[in-house]
């Protein structure tokens, strides 16, 4: 087989055309120039906490009896005759200082958990004022 000047002319042009064209559909046609996108946000309000107010404590009542040299017989006394077993748990009075310094601390600490928990409300749910503002 003889090939011509004009069959290799063919062949170049199909070489060189083949690729060409299929950049061109790799590339979306966009020969007329560049599309410009558009992008633009829309904030979400903030969704409420919805958490539950902490419940107060419901604490049982504890009847202290406070027992001396002076009065311990008259106070075991009693406790029998009322059918209670006389068992002492004592402190010091320097232990009783540090029970209630340790409740004081603990006070402390919730108050501060339930500032925090105001504080998170106010910066997620944000105020009446601030949401009529907004509108």
């Amino acid at each position: 087989m003889y090939h011509t000047n004009k069959d290799k002319t063919y062949r170049l042009a199909w070489i060189v055309a083949v690729p060409l064209m299929v950049c061109i559909l790799l590339s979306g046609c966009s020969i007329g120039g560049e599309k410009k996108i558009k992008i633009f946000s829309v904030e979400q309000p903030r969704e409420k906490l919805n958490l539950p107010e902490p419940m107060p404590l419901t604490l049982e009542d504890i009847r202290w009896i406070i027992i001396t040299s002076e009065n311990a017989q008259e106070v075991f006394k009693k406790l029998e005759e009322a059918g209670i077993d006389p068992v002492l748990f004592g402190l010091t009075d320097k232990d009783y200082e540090m029970l209630a310094k340790n409740f004081a601390q603990i006070r402390q600490k919730l108050q501060e958990t339930n500032n925090l928990l105001e504080e998170y409300k106010k910066y997620y749910e944000g105020t009446e004022k601030e949401s009529t503002e907004d509108k």
